[in-house]
């Protein structure tokens, strides 16, 4: 073999190994990373979503063990998710694709799909028309016919007082019931919320209408990024209507987690979200708190406990066990970045990409590393180090080629070298 070929190959075999280390080298960060999938600080989005959403396929708590994370508190809710926003890492879940029915937690769907349509300042006067088709046993906020409101009040019925009168006026507002419905259930598929099937804009127990926690986290988590909604959700109470007059009455969240009533402590940092029940769904509930400079966003529906409080009281100790869990622990799924699209405005799950939508008062800004694909980074450092080696080893081979052709066979070849 020449001495030129001889020097190919070790030129080869330098750049292979040194390549060969590049590569691996990235790949053992990403698995022994902090947060075990990639760098999820708050407001990067995760390299691969689709790859760990799988983790919440199937039945049973989702949650990867680790000696310096304590493992969540059993509960006996069917179906729950614990999230870290707006990083979108779920933290642990159990069921989270299990279809359910939602109650008013619903309605958070709907003030997405409407919320947009009005400004709130608009005046509405209440007809009996709006008024009509209201189920029997539907919570009300009290709306009065051929009284003015202006949209901002109704929407405190919708949040504060889960009330289905102000879900039906503001549907009548939005061309109907059917229509609002079919809007819903565009904006479910537009988040990618498969699990849900709207057949009542108000939540009401309706044969075959079902939502899941991982859809319910979706929908927090857009809701959070609205400044309106964000303001109504976080609500404790309000004047109906707002103006005051003789008429008007003060209503209060039915969100007992977040006044603290009925026998339950407020749980301190609560931002909202909605809460609901239906004898058919039992108790379920949104609910995002932020400590710290965190968020988290928890989804629970229907404890089998039969406690009265049991919705709020297993949703604290999921929320205590997040916050404590959050800055070690690694994650079962992600939630899809969201994005305005250029167009409309509407927001919509994008992937590989970092977030770019802030919560609204949530304490955590739109932070990204400045790398979108952040799995494969690494690459072009690793091909310019390739490429070094490669040019530096055939501008040697080429030099020493040169050389012995200038010194004549058998001149200062040196040992090993020539034919064999």
């Amino acid at each position: 073999m020449s001495s030129v070929s001889w020097a190919s190959v070790r030129v080869v075999t330098a750049a292979t190994v040194c390549a060969a280390g590049l590569w691996a080298a990235p790949g053992q960060a990403v698995a022994d990373g902090p947060n075990g999938i990639d760098d999820l600080r708050p407001g990067a989005h995760a390299a691969e979503p689709a790859d760990v959403e799988n983790r919440l396929d199937g039945r049973g708590v989702r949650f990867l063990a680790r000696r310096d994370v304590p493992e969540p508190p059993e509960v006996s809710a069917l179906s729950w998710m614990v999230t870290d926003l707006p990083s979108g890492k779920v933290l642990a879940a159990k069921d989270a694709h299990r279809p359910l029915p939602p109650a008013s937690t619903l309605k958070t769907l709907f003030a997405l799909a409407v919320l947009p349509k009005f400004a709130q300042s608009t005046v509405h006067t209440v007809s009996l028309a709006d008024l009509a088709g209201i189920e029997a046993g539907s919570s009300l906020a009290g709306l009065r016919e051929d009284m003015p409101y202006q949209v901002a009040d109704l929407w405190h019925g919708v949040f504060l007082s889960s009330g289905s009168d102000a879900v039906h006026t503001l549907a009548s507002m939005n061309g109907g019931w059917g229509k609002t419905i079919d809007d819903m259930q565009e904006t479910a598929r537009r988040l990618g919320a498969r699990d849900t099937r709207v057949a009542s804009a108000d939540g009401f127990d309706t044969p075959g209408q079902v939502s899941s926690a991982y859809d319910l986290a979706l929908f927090g988590q857009a809701g959070l990024t609205d400044r309106d909604f964000a303001h109504f959700a976080s609500t404790k109470q309000a004047e109906l209507p707002q103006e005051g007059g003789p008429d008007a009455f003060t209503i209060q969240n039915t969100n007992r987690l977040l006044v603290g009533s009925h026998g339950v402590k407020p749980y301190a940092g609560l931002i909202g979200v909605k809460n609901g029940y239906t004898s058919h769904a039992g108790n379920t509930l949104i609910a995002a708190a932020r400590r710290g400079g965190r968020t988290l966003l928890v989804t629970l529906m229907n404890p089998q406990s039969g406690g009265r409080n049991a919705v709020y009281e297993e949703t604290r100790a999921l929320l205590d066990w997040g916050f404590e869990a959050a800055p070690r622990a690694a994650a079962v799924g992600v939630l899809p970045a969201l994005e305005p699209d250029e167009r409309t405005g509407e927001l919509r799950p994008v992937t590989h990409r970092p977030r770019s939508v802030p919560l609204h008062k949530a304490g955590v800004g739109a932070q990204t590393d400045g790398a979108p694909f952040t799995r494969y980074r690494w690459f072009l450092p690793v091909a310019g180090a390739v490429g070094a080696v490669a040019a530096a080893g055939l501008g040697t081979a080429l030099w020493r080629r040169r050389r012995l052709a200038r010194q004549g066979p058998g001149e200062g070849a040196g040992p090993g070298s020539g034919s064999a």
